[in-house]
C-alpha cells in the first residue's frame, strides 16, 4: 500500500490552528482511517449547518460526531447499554459507529432531526490528535465526507481539494494532511438505540463485518427494518462518480465491454481478474487486487482516476459476493444507482 496512517507525521502547529478554527465554527477537513471528513463543532450548530450547505446534503441526513479515545460517552447519549461499552472495548479507536439514544442538550442538527446520535472514535493518528486539542479533548467534531453529496468520498488529502477548490472559493478553513485513508470506505453503522425491541441492527457494512459484531455481543446482528433510524450513507444513490457505473458480473465482461465498444462507447474500467485479449481499446484501466482489503483501500481513488478520463461509461467488474465484500459491494451498487435507467438497454442484451 501507498503511504497511509501509520507513516502520518503530526504537525502540531497545523492541529492547534485547525482546533482553533473549529472552535471559531469554521469547517476543517481532517484524515481518518476510513476516509477524509469534513468537520464542524458538533455542539455548535450554526457550524454544523455550514457542512450541510457547503456539501449540498439534505438537512435531515444525518452526521457522525467523532469524539476523542478519553471523550466520555455519557456526555453525548442518555445512557451507555454494556453492549455499546463491549462494542466500544474491542472496536475503539477505529471504523465502527454506533447509534445510540442522543441527549437532549444535543443539538438535533447532527442526527438530521431525529432523536439518536451517531458517535466514532477514529484511529487515525492526526484525527486523534486533533480532537485532543479541541476544545481540550471534551469537544466532538461532526463529520461526513469530505465530498459534495452524494460523490466518491475522499481518501486523500488531494481529493478534497479537488472537491471543493476548484473554483477558488473553498468553504473550507484548512485541510489536515493525513496521508492516503488507510481502510477506504467507510465506518460500519451499527444502531443500538432500539436494543429491547430490535436488538443491534445493522444500517450500513464497512471493515467491521457483522459477524464480529455479533461475535463480541453474543448474539446476531440484525438487518436494517423500516423503522431504522436514517444513518449516513444509506440512501439507495451515493459514493458516486460523475461518469455512469456499470456493474458487470465477471463471466460477462468480455461480452460487455466489446458490446459497449461497438455501440460507440467510451470505456473506463475497474476490474480485479485476469482480461482476456480481446477486450477493446479503453480511455482508461484501474486493475485492482482480488483481496478486499486492498479493493477497499484503493476504489475511491480509482474511481476517482476513471472519472478524469472522459469516459462514457465506468464498467466495474462485480466483485464476489461473500460477507468479506459486503462492504464494497454496498458501495458499488449505491454508486452504479443513478446509471440503471439509462444503462438498462445494455444490461438487457448482455451476454
Amino acid at each position: 500500500m501507498k503511504e497511509t496512517m501509520k507513516d502520518a507525521k503530526i504537525d502540531l502547529q497545523a492541529i492547534q490552528l485547525a482546533a482553533r478554527k473549529l472552535e471559531a465554527g469554521a469547517l476543517v477537513a481532517f484524515p481518518t482511517e476510513t476516509v477524509y471528513g469534513l468537520g464542524a463543532d458538533a455542539e455548535n450548530a450554526a457550524a454544523v449547518a455550514s457542512i450541510y450547505a457547503a456539501k449540498g446534503r439534505p438537512s435531515n441526513h444525518p452526521v457522525i460526531v467523532h469524539v476523542a479515545p478519553e471523550a466520555d460517552i455519557g456526555y453525548w447519549v442518555e445512557s451507555v447499554p454494556p453492549q455499546a461499552r463491549a462494542l466500544i472495548a474491542a472496536f475503539w479507536p477505529g471504523p465502527l459507529t454506533l447509534i445510540l439514544p442522543r441527549a437532549a442538550h444535543i443539538p438535533d442538527q447532527v442526527s438530521g432531526g431525529q432523536n439518536s446520535i451517531g458517535l466514532r472514535c477514529p484511529s487515525h493518528p492526526v484525527a486523534q490528535a486533533l480532537l485532543r486539542e479541541f476544545k481540550g479533548g471534551k469537544g466532538g467534531i461532526a463529520g461526513p465526507s469530505a465530498n459534495k453529496f452524494g460523490h466518491v468520498s475522499p481518501t486523500t488529502a488531494q481529493h478534497v481539494r479537488d472537491e471543493f477548490d476548484a473554483d477558488g472559493d473553498s468553504p473550507i478553513a484548512c485541510i489536515l494532511d493525513g496521508g492516503q485513508s488507510e481502510v477506504g470506505i467507510e465506518s460500519t453503522i451499527v444502531d443500538l438505540s432500539r436494543l429491547v425491541s430490535h436488538g443491534p441492527v445493522l444500517l450500513r457494512p464497512g471493515h467491521i463485518s457483522a459477524a464480529q459484531v455479533g461475535a463480541v455481543l453474543g448474539v446476531a446482528v440484525q438487518a436494517a427494518d423500516a423503522s431504522a433510524p436514517r444513518a449516513s450513507g444509506t440512501l439507495e444513490s451515493h459514493y458516486a462518480p460523475r461518469t455512469p457505473v456499470l456493474l458487470v458480473p465477471p463471466e460477462q465482461l468480455t461480452g460487455a465491454l466489446q458490446q459497449l465498444h461497438q455501440a460507440g462507447q467510451s470505456l473506463a474500467l475497474i476490474n480485479y481478474s485476469a482480461l482476456a485479449a480481446e477486450v477493446p481499446p479503453l480511455a482508461a484501466h484501474s486493475p485492482m487486487t482480488a483481496s478486499p482489503q486492498a479493493y477497499a483501500h484503493d476504489l475511491y481513488a480509482a474511481l476517482r482516476n476513471m472519472d478524469h478520463a472522459a469516459a462514457d461509461l465506468i464498467v466495474v467488474e462485480a466483485p464476489p459476493s461473500d460477507l468479506a465484500w459486503q462492504g464494497i459491494n454496498d458501495r458499488l451498487r449505491r454508486a452504479a444507482h443513478d446509471s440503471s435507467a439509462v444503462l438498462a438497454g445494455f444490461k438487457n442484451n448482455l451476454r
